[in-house]
């Protein structure tokens, strides 16, 4: 159930955080437009960032975007998108990508790391100013995440932000990912070896820096990029574990072992998928599902339980029927929890590799019972749900609901027949024997227009919106600037006046009421 767009290589530099903090990260996504392999990518981007917005704005529950911002980096910094609250700012945002892919193409600025660096110093100071007047889901958001997206030599950008970010103050910075965007077909074997194998920092880096930077390399398309932003809508708390994998203790058969001798593997949970029931449910978001309610179901967003699986019986992969699975599959990985010491981190660590390797050599499943956690007032009987965990040939094990007596219903399974008339058989072959097999199925190569449809929904507040405030303003004469620009809700950096504004006479000269946030592609959408 993995598949592989990306290759990663991490710098880990060790990072000490004063408190937990439940909240997901704020976002400052910094593009470099500098490399002539722009022109490639700015359509790829632009899609990419928008696909995965739609889908963050059109999550029901807590925001797993809470704020973002946007930095493009030509001769200079600019900042497209001061902070906004990503679920109430839609319209800004597709001003923003408006903005992005009407930037200059083609190799028009000098290459150069100090504009992504001044555009780190001052995204940071933006989200300083940011987080002291605003409050953010009922708490301060304080942590951000910086992704810088670069056509520049990766290996290059995190040496010179090493060596220019040594007296910055980085408190509240969680992380820096450095993505390597390259063209189709570059990312041979050996380039992506020598993309990734990028030195280790000295022990005085780390020590001044106390951040983690990751460096990644990925190819210019739609598909990586989405990708890649779409790990923003993980839970990225690592404050606490998410699951507490139980299994009896050995030297004693299960049946006659104490129920205090168990051993514990202390797990995170992820989504595999996104439920469909979270992006189509009412135009106010105000549906839920009853997973997210249950206490006696599981699920991976948002992580505010610990739940306890405690595992009952082994039982032969073959011997498991898939009828009787339902439910949105999640997986299971040892946790990262930042809390825990080093040493327990690593025997926990290898004791999850070695259950998944004996799994695998056994051609077992676990069977295992979930332990509920706020039963309601009213029940005086505990209802437990059950899980199949499944092992694969990674370091990660997937577990799905199993359906129990109480829930199956009966069904007969006639016997085939042995024998077919041949007029019946031979049409039937010619059928099959016409279709394309895949030895594998890939859900990458399946479109379901998805994104067309959150688009869509998306796009009508908006012009309803620009209709009534047309109909509302009283004719004056306007200067002629960008309406789009979205403005800045606390005061940045001072930045020099930007060139790329002689770059975009278009963009300038539209009237706002001609001004359109739709792709040509989604136009048909609003007619």
């Amino acid at each position: 159930w993995h598949s592989s767009v990306t290759q990663v290589k991490h710098i880990h530099l060790h990072t000490q955080y004063s408190q937990s903090h439940c909240q997901q990260p704020s976002r400052i996504l910094i593009v470099d437009v500098t490399s002539a392999s722009w022109d490639n990518t700015c359509s790829v981007l632009s899609e990419a960032l928008e696909n995965t917005l739609s889908l963050a704005c059109r999550l029901t529950g807590p925001c797993r975007v809470p704020l973002l911002s946007l930095y493009v980096v030509q001769n200079q910094q600019e900042c497209l998108l001061p902070f906004v609250q990503l679920k109430e700012s839609f319209a800004r945002v597709q001003a923003c990508i408006s903005e992005l892919r009407s930037l200059p193409r083609e190799g028009c600025f000098p290459q150069g790391g100090d504009g992504v660096v001044q555009a780190v110093q001052d995204g940071l100071q933006q989200f300083k100013q940011y987080s002291r007047h605003t409050v953010v889901g009922g708490s301060t958001n304080s942590s951000v995440e910086i992704i810088i997206l670069t056509s520049q030599s990766g290996k290059e950008m995190v040496k010179h932000l090493e060596k220019k970010l040594k007296d910055v103050d980085l408190v509240s910075l969680r992380r820096i990912q450095v993505i390597e965007v390259l063209k189709r077909g570059f990312l041979e074997p050996e380039d992506v070896e020598q993309c990734m194998l990028a030195e280790e920092p000295s022990s005085n880096d780390i020590a001044i820096l106390g951040m983690d930077i990751d460096l990644q390399t990925i190819e210019d398309n739609v598909i990586s990029l989405e990708m890649l932003f779409k790990t923003w809508l993980h839970d990225c708390g690592s404050e606490r574990e998410h699951l507490h994998l139980l299994l009896p203790s050995g030297g004693s058969s299960y049946a006659t072992a104490p129920k205090t001798t168990l051993i514990c593997l202390k797990c995170d949970l992820q989504e595999r998928l996104l439920d469909p029931a979270l992006l189509l449910g009412t135009a106010d978001g105000t549906m839920k599902t009853a997973d997210s309610n249950s206490s006696c179901q599981m699920t991976a967003w948002p992580a505010t339980v610990l739940y306890k699986l405690q595992v009952v019986k082994a039982l032969k992969s073959e011997g498991v029927c898939e009828s009787v699975l339902y439910g949105l599959p999640f997986i299971i990985k040892p946790t990262s929890c930042w809390q825990l010491d080093w040493d327990e981190l690593e025997l926990n660590q290898h004791s999850f590799h070695a259950l998944c390797h004996s799994l695998l050599k056994r051609k077992w499943m676990l069977l295992a019972k979930l332990d509920p956690q706020n039963t309601c007032p009213s029940w005086n009987i505990v209802v437990h749900s059950y899980y199949i965990i499944v092992p694969s040939d990674s370091a990660t094990l997937l577990v799905k609901a199993v359906a129990v007596r109480e829930l199956l219903m009966p069904s007969v399974f006639p016997a085939l027949l042995a024998e077919h008339p041949e007029r019946v058989q031979v049409p039937i072959e010619s059928a099959l024997n016409s279709l394309e097999v895949e030895v594998t199925y890939n859900p990458l190569h399946l479109k379901s227009n998805l994104y067309k449809h959150l688009k869509s929904i998306l796009y009508r507040p908006l012009h309803r919106q620009q209709a009534q405030h047309r109909d509302q303003r009283p004719e004056r004469h306007q200067s002629k600037q960008h309406q789009s620009r979205a403005k800045a809700t606390v005061a940045p950096l001072l930045m020099a006046p930007s060139p790329a504004q002689l770059f975009r006479p278009a963009v300038v000269k539209r009237d706002s009421s001609e001004y359109s946030f739709l792709p040509k592609e989604d136009d048909e959408f609003l007619q």
